[in-house]
């Protein structure tokens, strides 16, 4: 959780709905009782303290090293910090720019990458998006269907965007690729409202009018 934001002025703490936006995903992530502790890697220990969040027995706070800071740093190089430094049978890694993901689709992730681990399909698990829609190169021209030959588009070959929401894997599959996508990873696809992102003010603007749909403004 960073202090600052590139494109959404301090965004991890601002108002979202009646409750600064981190508290959204921190407060599903405390109703899932198979978690049973919250690591949040931050440069914003203070920031948080004012907003009356620190250490308890479920949650830790980690003050990020000053060479893995910035809005340059690979993820995964915080994550390595983390896996080497907090033992656990399983890691699950999302973001507080997620305030939709729900206790119900993290479980649901969780009984997924058991049995796909169990069964040695799966080393590691990331959600996704499915999307079937006719794609373009820059130049015009066509990447995953033909013209000439037009198909309806729930027809078409489905493709899965990696959406950010939630990951979920074990130390051996983080070394094996030093990244939280292991070599035999499981897709998991849940709710597409649940996948919202805040990256930057044009997403904010979305996910007030998504939650406010849902019925989840305070």
């Amino acid at each position: 959780m960073k202090a600052n934001s590139e494109r959404v002025r301090g965004k991890n703490f601002r108002d979202f709905c009646g409750k600064p936006l981190f508290r959204w995903i921190l407060d599903t992530l405390l109703a899932v009782e198979e978690i049973d502790q919250i690591v949040i890697n931050t440069d914003a220990r203070q920031i948080l303290a004012e907003h009356g969040l620190i250490d308890t027995d479920r949650i830790l706070i980690r003050d990020r090293k000053p060479e893995i800071c910035g809005d340059l740093v690979s993820m995964n190089k915080v994550l390595a910090d983390d896996v080497e430094n907090v033992d656990a049978d399983l890691y699950l890694m999302t973001h507080t720019t997620n305030p939709f993901l729900s206790a119900a689709t993290i479980r649901g992730a969780i009984a997924a990458y058991i049995e796909g681990k169990k069964a040695g399909s799966a080393d590691s698990l990331f959600t996704v998006d499915k999307i079937q829609t006719r794609f373009y190169r820059a130049d015009g021209s066509p990447i995953n269907h033909d013209p000439d030959n037009l198909v309806r588009t729930q027809d078409l070959e489905p493709w899965f965007e990696e959406n950010s929401n939630l990951y979920l894997f074990s130390k051996e599959s983080f070394r094996a690729t030093n990244a939280r996508i292991g070599r035999k990873p499981a897709l998991f696809e849940g709710p597409r409202l649940e996948s919202i992102d805040i990256d930057d003010q044009a997403d904010w603007d979305f996910a007030v009018i998504a939650a406010n749909h849902l019925g989840l403004s305070k």
